[in-house]
C-alpha cells in the first residue's frame, strides 16, 4: 500500500506528538510515528479536520436553495479546514422542507472531490417557538411524528432543534432521540423547568447557546440556566458578535463537552453586501449578518478563525480544537472523524504557528486552503 507521510506537531489521542503522520491511499490514517512534543516551536501544527454542525451556506449560496447548493457550500467550507458538516436547513412550509431535504438526501451519499464530507442534515426548524424566531422565517409549526419521518425518508437527519414548552414535544423528543437522532434546545421561550424537563426527556444539546433562548436571571434561571446547570454537550457560535467572550468562558467551564459551530450564512467567505437566508434577505456588513431590523442573522465565521478566536480568548490549542474536531464527532457517535488516530480517516489541517491554514486534507485529498 502507498502511504504519504506529514510532518510536523501533532494532536494526537496520546497527546501532543512531534513525528509524521502517515496517510495511506484509502483515505485513512495509516500509521503515527511520533515522541511526545519536548516544547519550544514547532514548525507547524497538524490537527484534526473540523467539524462543523451548523452551517447554513457560504460562499454566496444558501442551503435552502437546494440543488448544487450543498456541494457548493461543502467546497467552500473546506477552503477553511471543515472536513465535514451537517447542512442545517431553515424554518419553512413543508413542501419546500421536501424539496430540500431530497436534494440533501441525494448529495450526502457520495462526497464531491474538493468538498467537505456531508454528514447529514441539522433541521433547525420548524418545531420553534414562533415568538422566539430570531433570524427564521415566520413558519413555526408544532411538531409531529408522521411529518418528521417524512423528512427522514428524504435525507439523513442527525441534530433536529425543538422548542421543548410545545405540546407534544416531549414525545417527539422520546422517539427521536431513541432512534439516535440528536434533539436540541432551541429557539425557545421556555423556561428553566422546561428545559430541565427536555433533558430528562431526551434532548441532548442546545443550540446556538445563549441565542434565541431564554436568558439567566438569578430568581428564573432560563433556558440558559439549564443548560449551564446539567447540560453535557452545547453548540456555541464563537465570532466574538454572538456571544461575549465573558459569557463564553462561563459555558466553557460549567458544559464539560462544549462544542462551537460557525451558524454560517451564504455571506461566509464573501465581501460585504446582501445574501440569501432561507426566505429572508440579510445584509453583511462590520463583520457580521443582519436582518433588516439590525437581528443577528446567522454569521460569516469559518472554522480556521473560531479556532483562533477560541485562542485568542485564551483557550488553550489542543482546548479550543477538541471543542471543533472531537466533541462534535463524539457527540454525533462518529468515531473515526475528529481525532488523528490510526484507522481514522486522514482528516487533517495543516497550520502555521500563527494558526493560519497551510493545506486541508479530507479523507486523504489535499485540498488548497483559501488564498
Amino acid at each position: 500500500m502507498n502511504t504519504r507521510v506529514l510532518q510536523g506537531r501533532m494532536l494526537t489521542s496520546a497527546g501532543w506528538l512531534d513525528g509524521e503522520l502517515h496517510l495511506d491511499d484509502n483515505g485513512r490514517i495509516a500509521a503515527i510515528d511520533g515522541r511526545l512534543a519536548a516544547g519550544g516551536t514547532p514548525a507547524r501544527y497538524l490537527l484534526p479536520g473540523f467539524i462543523d454542525l451548523h452551517v447554513h451556506g457560504g460562499g454566496g449560496v444558501d442551503i435552502m436553495q437546494a440543488g448544487d447548493a450543498a456541494n457548493h457550500v461543502a467546497r467552500t467550507h473546506a477552503r477553511f479546514g471543515t472536513t465535514s458538516l451537517l447542512a442545517t436547513t431553515m424554518t419553512a412550509p413543508r413542501a419546500e422542507l421536501a424539496h430540500v431535504l431530497t436534494a440533501l438526501g441525494q448529495v450526502a451519499q457520495e462526497r464531491a472531490s474538493g468538498s467537505a464530507r456531508i454528514l447529514g442534515v441539522h433541521l433547525e426548524g420548524p418545531y420553534i417557538n414562533p415568538g422566539k424566531l430570531g433570524a427564521q422565517p415566520d413558519d413555526a409549526v408544532a411538531a409531529v411524528m408522521d411529518e418528521i419521518d417524512y423528512y427522514r425518508s428524504l435525507a439523513p437527519l442527525k441534530v433536529l432543534t425543538l422548542a421543548p414548552e410545545i405540546a407534544g414535544h416531549h414525545e417527539v423528543i422520546r422517539r427521536l432521540s431513541a432512534d439516535g437522532i440528536r434533539v436540541q434546545i432551541g429557539h425557545s421561550l421556555g423556561s428553566y423547568e422546561d428545559g430541565v424537563a427536555a433533558l430528562q426527556q431526551g434532548a441532548s444539546g442546545f443550540t446556538h447557546l445563549f441565542n434565541a433562548m431564554t436568558g439567566l436571571h438569578h430568581r428564573e434561571p432560563g433556558m440558559v440556566g439549564a443548560a449551564l446547570a446539567h447540560a453535557e454537550y452545547a453548540e456555541l457560535i464563537p465570532d466574538l458578535l454572538h456571544v461575549h467572550p465573558g459569557a463564553m468562558h462561563a459555558a466553557l467551564r460549567a458544559i464539560p463537552r462544549l462544542y462551537c459551530v460557525t451558524d454560517s450564512t451564504a455571506a461566509a467567505g464573501m465581501p460585504d453586501g446582501e445574501y440569501k437566508l432561507g426566505s429572508h434577505t440579510v445584509t453583511k456588513c462590520m463583520g457580521g449578518v443582519r436582518l433588516a431590523d439590525g437581528t443577528l442573522a446567522g454569521s460569516t465565521l469559518t472554522m480556521d478563525q473560531a479556532l483562533r478566536n477560541l485562542v485568542q480568548i485564551g483557550l488553550p490549542l489542543a482546548q479550543a480544537s477538541n471543542r471543533l474536531s472531537l466533541y462534535p464527532a463524539d457527540y454525533l457517535g462518529v468515531a473515526d472523524r475528529g481525532r488523528l488516530e490510526t484507522g481514522a480517516w486522514a482528516d487533517i489541517v495543516v497550520m502555521d504557528t500563527d494558526l493560519q491554514l497551510q493545506h486541508v486534507y479530507v479523507e486523504g485529498e489535499c485540498l488548497e486552503p483559501d488564498a
